[in-house]
């Protein structure tokens, strides 16, 4: 059989061509059409917003308070919030 893309010629029970990489058959699963990954400008955007809307909480939290503990309490939502950023741009880097 040769294949149809480059012409060389590849074995009969083949399922790629070694040279060029081409599929000798076509594929029997079509993923479908309207299923799209989002782009990765908007999830960054989403991220950031979802960022400054907990500092933004934190600091309000850190403002109603006059004691050690809520003031406590909302730097440790502010350090979750960048550790949860964090941890998600190291699983897009993957």
């Amino acid at each position: 059989m040769q294949c149809r893309n480059c012409g060389t010629e590849i074995a009969d029970k083949a399922l790629i061509c070694f040279r060029c990489g081409t599929a000798t058959a076509e594929p029997t699963f079509k993923p479908p059409a309207g299923a799209r990954r989002r782009s990765s400008v908007a999830s960054v955007v989403a991220s950031a917003l979802a960022l400054a809307l907990l500092v933004l909480f934190a600091l309000y939290l850190g403002r109603l308070s006059t004691g050690g503990t809520p003031r406590l309490l909302s730097w440790t939502i502010a350090a979750i919030a960048v550790v949860l950023l964090g941890l998600r741009a190291y699983a897009r880097r993957r």
